[in-house]
């Protein structure tokens, strides 16, 4: 058949596989359940929303356990033992297939999209049924046909793809708040980090259709959308008419009825002027950046490929605090970097001591096979790294504790997100730097923006009250 476009042809896939799956429903006198388990980052979880999507349309389900007639794992690569943690879960997966024959287990996302893995899984995980990479998330339903029409294990893992597909069907988690991609891959190749292997390099999408995205969402009740992307502040270099990321920040900012905007992640090395400007004069744009600083020697930077030095970061940091108000900044601290010394890691206590984060995300470096640091000599023995590790803890601690109390018995606007799970008659929110706030409330105040008195700072996150 000819289809128009790449989404026209899976709309047809969704239509058929829906005629099996109900002949099968009726076969069984019940409806067959899908269960999707997502692994990773924020851009892996919109994915899975894309996938729930197609699996409901489809009529599948959603249900939130293995037990299930379909079940799908949504797949990170970026640290070795995430790997290691699927092979575990297939080995569980095998026992509930042999109970149930009609099972069908499927792998996608980027685990996929390294070779030795599909050999693993060709030769010792041969009852998995459907397997594909990141680069084709949105085949999902012409992958399944193809399963339950012919009835043999599908395989399908494409090298990279200059194809963006987003108008299928999604789940959202949340009715109030959404992801949004705007560019896909990653042309950093960071020496430590797998990701440009595995998701391919960095493509944008044409900003009128992130736009109208944006637009759909508000209008389905959406007030805050997080801009999604391996390295936002890189946006729309490769477009045909390419625009920077602060343009495209105003054309959001333009969208009526939308509250709040958030993005993630930023490069430092991408960080431009206009960004912290178009930052500070939008009320929209939420008083939040994440900007991983990962070491703050610049002998780690370099070896890291990184491409910015210690007095660099720092120096974005001031822009960043002078320029935006009350800005919650976080970053992304890697701790045993191979050829790390105690100076090294001293200069990456110096940052944070003068950046003052309000959260800091540590990670103990682990080797990533196909990454040029697993390579590197000089790997900084266990014992130190784990050393360094707490050191370095203790400080973050102490300067998030302080940090959180500057705004203790102010109050601010908080979206509130769901109802607490810990605190009976409790919900909880975000303020616009990100910061929890659990304070007395009834859920039907889930998705509204509300004034609160941040009462006690309790560390990370505020006790507060409605006022």
């Amino acid at each position: 058949m000819n289809f128009k476009n790449e989404e026209e042809k899976q709309l047809y896939y969704i239509e058929k596989c829906k005629e099996l799956v109900s002949h099968k429903a009726n076969v069984l006198g019940r409806k067959l359940t899908a269960c999707v388990t997502t692994f990773g980052c924020q851009m892996n979880f919109k994915d899975s929303e894309k996938l729930e999507g197609i699996l409901n349309k489809i009529g599948y389900e959603i249900i939130d356990n293995e037990h299930a007639d379909f079940v799908l794992y949504n797949t990170c690569t970026v640290r070795e033992n995430a790997n290691f943690k699927i092979y575990g879960r297939l080995g569980y997966l095998h026992k509930l297939k042999e109970k149930n024959k009609d099972m069908i287990i499927a792998l996608c996302g980027c685990m996929m999209q390294e070779p030795h893995v599909i050999k693993k899984l060709n030769e010792s995980y041969k009852f998995v049924d459907i397997i594909f990479g990141t680069h084709n998330v949105y085949m999902l339903a012409e992958l399944l046909y193809k399963r339950l029409f012919e009835g043999h294990k599908v395989e399908d893992i494409q090298e990279g793809t200059d194809l963006i597909v987003e108008n299928l069907p999604q789940i959202r988690k949340y009715s109030f708040k959404a992801g949004v991609n705007i560019m896909y891959g990653c042309n950093n190749f960071c020496s430590y980090c797998i990701v440009p292997y595995v998701r391919g390099r960095e493509r944008s999408r044409d900003p009128e259709e992130i736009i109208k995205e944006c637009n759909r969402l508000v209008q389905d009740g959406v007030k805050e959308i997080m801009l999604l992307g391996q390295n936002v502040n890189s946006y729309g270099k490769t477009l045909d008419n390419p625009i920077s990321f602060a343009t495209l920040l105003k054309k959001v900012s333009e969208v009526e009825g939308l509250e709040r905007i958030r993005f993630m992640t930023s490069h430092p090395k991408d960080l431009s002027d206009e960004l912290i400007a178009t930052m500070a004069s939008s009320p929209k744009i939420c008083k939040q950046f994440h900007l991983p600083l990962q070491s703050g020697s610049d002998t780690i930077l370099k070896a890291m490929n990184r491409h910015y030095t210690k007095a660099d970061y720092l120096n974005l940091v001031k822009k960043l605090r002078e320029s935006v108000s009350d800005i919650g900044l976080s970053t992304d601290i890697i701790v045993g970097f191979p050829g790390e010394t105690e100076e090294d890691f001293l200069e990456t206590l110096d940052v944070i001591k003068q950046a003052r984060f309000d959260s800091v995300f540590t990670f103990i470096y682990s080797k990533r096979t196909g990454t040029p640091a697993a390579e590197m000599p000089n790997q900084v023995p266990e014992d130190v790294i784990k050393d360094r590790f707490n050191r370095l803890l203790e400080v973050v601690n102490s300067i998030s504790n302080e940090k959180v109390l500057e705004k203790e018995n102010s109050v601010e606007t908080v979206l509130v997100e769901e109802e607490n799970s810990k605190i009976d008659g409790y919900v909880t929110g975000r303020l616009s730097n990100n910061t929890l706030v659990h304070f007395k409330g009834d859920t039907d105040l889930i998705g509204q923006l509300v004034d609160v008195k941040l009462k006690k700072a309790k560390g990370f996150y505020y006790l507060g009250e409605i006022v």
